[in-house]
């Protein structure tokens, strides 16, 4: 009868080893990283991005000569799509079509926005392109926040400045609203990118979430291609953006034509 006593607890033993194992397992596949491509739209080239591995988000400038097209095929594809919105930097270079600048007022920001989306309607929300000027002034982020409200989309911060205001705005407005945290190409090099990569790892390990921002330039699509796939191994889970926000009526995705 001990014997058989040793052997039931023994038994409990292992299963409760194996529980725990399972349980670590579980909570070290709970780290998500979502990926954002920016800059999507201006060159025939950017095609190759949409062959990265795995839910990478792209991010496409409006009223651009592959934008739409590129756009679509993404969509279609079940990734999550973001209008890369232009917005008046410090530096004062030059920003492009659908861009929002501290000289417009409510009305022209919200027909700039509008237009925007009757191109892409399928879009779940948008990041800011450049933008470290506009981005620090309440005002215009509260125009902005008021019509992405009001069409029940989501705002990304691509922090251009530290001083930006944009999440203030989008609080108050309610808003569903998350910051970059990492860029991944400020310099285009594969020991530069796998660098900022390894930050992106880090930063998920001890965070649970990280977003980060890279550009469809063919160094960085190389890279990436090699590294996207090391994030299991990371215990890391690389998701669409949406999946980090909660949102209850996100502007949902529909497969259109081209």
């Amino acid at each position: 009868m001990l014997n058989t006593l040793f052997k039931i607890i023994s038994i409990r033993s292992f299963l409760i080893i194996i529980l725990m194992s399972f349980n670590a397992q579980s909570n070290a596949q709970t780290n998500r990283v979502a990926i954002i491509i920016d800059d999507m739209g201006y060159r025939y080239t950017d095609k190759h991005a949409l062959k990265l591995p795995g839910a990478i988000t792209y991010a496409f400038l409006p009223h651009t000569t592959y934008g739409r097209k590129l756009a679509v095929q993404a969509n279609n594809a079940h990734h999550d799509v973001l209008i890369h919105i232009p917005m008046e930097s410090e530096n004062s270079k030059k920003l492009g079509p659908g861009a929002l600048t501290s000289n417009m007022d409510e009305q022209a920001f919200s027909q700039s926005l509008t237009e925007s989306f009757a191109e892409i309607p399928f879009a779940i929300g948008i990041n800011n392109h450049m933008g470290s000027y506009l981005t620090q002034l309440y005002q215009p982020m509260a125009w902005t926040m008021a019509f992405l409200k009001q069409n029940n989309l989501l705002f990304l911060d691509s922090k251009t400045s530290p001083h930006s205001k944009a999440e203030q705005a989008a609080n108050d407005f309610g808003v569903p609203v998350k910051a970059r945290h990492i860029f991944l190409d400020n310099e285009l090099t594969d020991e530069y990118i796998s660098q900022q990569f390894k930050q992106l790892i880090n930063f998920a390990q001890k965070h649970q979430t990280a977003i980060a921002i890279a550009h469809p330039h063919p160094e960085t699509m190389a890279t990436l291609n090699k590294l996207i796939p090391t994030l299991k191994l990371h215990g890391i889970e690389l998701v669409p953006l949406s999946r980090l926000y909660h949102i209850p009526n996100i502007n949902k995705s529909i497969a259109i034509s081209e």
